[in-house]
């Protein structure tokens, strides 16, 4: 085999240190010094600056996190409805305070007290506007609404949320029930099928759809000549015990 020609050799048959033939991209210590003197203060710095971040960053979490703990345990502790008005005091804008007033409003509607339980609702609403809770609140201060004599407000309120598409079913079923019921109440007959058919379209197997079919039995015998006129349904603003205006189930103090 003959051997290739005319390839650059060196003396001593050691790598040949031509420029052009040596590694451009090779780094001798003699350059990483260079480097290092021209950008190593630099690259401390930034590198310090990010460790900083890092570990402000992990101490606003872990206090964040621990501020969180205080509060529910704070809301944990509020077992009476001063307890609740201190704490909703103390923390107002947060969610647990949003849930507090909720309570609180819940306790004055239960109680007959509709004007106070507006004023609680509409307390609560700031705090839970971003929660699943919002709607609930909603409905609670229409209800108190209409408790309070404000009907023609509480039915308005009423009619949006049971018409407001991206709300829960179970709230917008018990809101076209307390329309049904007050329509009732009222004779308006028309109004109590309009809104049973609604609560059919929105859930046919709420348990509000089963009362609501009741209230429409109960408009088509009053209608019927020579009827005896009913008892009254019992009023969305004051609905028996086994029958609670509003039914969702909140956070307590346990």
């Amino acid at each position: 085999m003959s051997k290739p020609e005319n390839l650059p050799t060196h003396p001593t048959g050691a790598a040949p240190t031509d420029p052009a033939i040596v590694d451009k991209y090779a780094f001798d210590e003699t350059t990483l010094h260079r480097l290092w003197r021209q950008y190593g203060q630099a690259l401390t710095i930034g590198c310090a600056a990010v460790l900083l971040v890092i570990l402000a960053r992990g101490g606003w979490d872990y206090m964040a996190a621990q501020k969180e703990q205080t509060v529910r345990q704070e809301y944990a502790a509020a077992s009476t409805s001063e307890k609740l008005k201190t704490f909703a005091d103390a923390h107002a804008g947060h969610v647990l305070a949003g849930i507090a007033r909720l309570r609180l409003a819940d306790e004055a509607y239960a109680a007959g007290k509709g004007a106070e339980a507006v004023t609680a609702y509409e307390a609560a609403l700031p705090a839970l506007k971003d929660s699943l809770l919002a709607d609930r609140a909603r409905l609670g201060l229409a209800m108190a609404k209409v408790q309070a004599g404000r009907a023609a407000d509480g039915e308005t309120a009423l009619r949006e949320l049971a018409g407001q598409a991206d709300a829960s079913k179970g709230v917008r079923t018990e809101a076209a029930y307390h329309l049904a019921s007050l329509a009732h109440t009222a004779g308006r007959t028309e109004d109590v099928n309009k809104y049973t058919d609604q609560i059919m379209q929105i859930d046919a197997g709420s348990p509000w759809a089963q009362r609501a079919q009741m209230l429409r039995l109960q408009a088509v015998i009053a209608k019927a000549p020579g009827a005896a006129a009913p008892s009254a349904a019992p009023a969305a603003a004051e609905p028996a015990a086994s029958e609670p205006a509003i039914k969702l189930n909140l956070p307590t103090a346990k």
